[in-house]
């Protein structure tokens, strides 16, 4: 099917492409400046720090819907060997295999994309078998350190979480904005918490995947105006699942990582931070959630931390 003229007209909206260059490549994330960091820093009061990472495991999110993308296999290579010789200091060691997107983590702008073209209009073919992204990897990405502000959209509608076909709209947003008692600002890190990951803490994982609440083709025109830096959620799929639109596959993904040039992140457990931002009466916080600099990677495993 191909993209309905509704994507295209908000894609025009919403474009980034040459806003920071012809060979910018990590855009919206110019938005953290130093001054954003600065100001950032100031909302650290008391040093509450919320991880809001999934445990890596062999039994994680991943289903197998998605080929190739596997849960963690970690294996010990070795175990309190002498590796300098009998009575020397013995040394353990383990390796793992994994999807880099397996569990909490950032998407790349090279995830997807769309008629032929990556974030900024690079050809899709610049992703190779061997290399990965030649342009706009994950490891362009170097430093993710900014305000986040929680969007509790769930506890904004008075539940403890959203429907499986609730599409979460730019009203939603406004309300949990309100809830939050700030205004998002450029240069913010947006967290949407829809309480769907609680289906996979109580180890419902083929339900926490399908289907799902998730944000609406309505929102990237919402963060665009607010020049939000990156945005994460709670869910396996960011965007509602299935579509909205029917056979209109991945329009959020779209939209944001290559329009916008602004990174998403998945599987990223809020719960605890709901917890905490309703203790302290604030939704705002210092967030960081730094990429593992994987060359040329379309995505990667991220340990974001609240500090509030």
């Amino acid at each position: 099917m191909a993209l309905p003229d509704e994507f295209h007209d908000i894609a025009k909206r919403v474009s980034n492409w040459g806003r920071w260059g012809a060979d910018d490549e990590i855009g919206t994330l110019n938005l953290i400046t130093d001054e954003v960091v600065r100001r950032a820093a100031g909302e650290v009061r008391t040093g509450r720090r919320v991880p809001l990472a999934l445990p890596l495991r062999e039994d994680g999110v991943q289903t197998g819907m998605i080929p190739g993308r596997v849960n963690p296999l970690h294996a010990m290579v070795q175990i309190n060997q002498e590796i300098f010789g009998p009575g020397t200091v013995a040394c353990s060691d383990d390796a793992v295999t994994m999807g880099l997107q397996a569990a909490t983590h950032w998407d790349a702008l090279t995830h997807v994309s769309h008629s032929g073209k990556l974030y900024n209009g690079r050809p899709a073919s610049s992703i190779t078998p061997h290399g990965g992204a030649e342009f706009g990897g994950i490891d362009k990405a170097r430093h993710i350190v900014s305000r986040g502000v929680l969007l509790d959209v769930a506890r904004a509608r008075g539940v403890d979480r959203l429907a499986g076909g609730h599409a979460v709209t730019p009203e939603d947003l406004d309300a949990a904005e309100e809830l939050a008692g700030t205004r998002v600002r450029a240069g913010d890190i947006v967290l949407v918490r829809t309480g769907q990951i609680q289906l996979y803490l109580a180890g419902d994982k083929h339900g926490y995947g399908y289907p799902s609440p998730g944000l609406s083709i309505r929102t990237p025109e919402w963060f665009h105006a607010r020049d939000v830096a990156a945005v994460a959620n709670d869910t396996l799929t960011f965007e509602i699942f299935p579509p909205e639109i029917e056979n209109l596959w991945l329009p959020v993904h779209a939209l944001d990582l290559v329009e916008m040039g602004m990174i998403q992140g998945q599987n990223w457990n809020l719960e605890e931070l709901s917890t905490a931002c309703g203790q302290a009466g604030r939704h705002s916080f210092l967030l960081s959630a730094m990429p593992e600099p994987f060359v040329g990677g379309t995505g990667t495993p991220v340990a974001p931390v609240a500090v509030l």
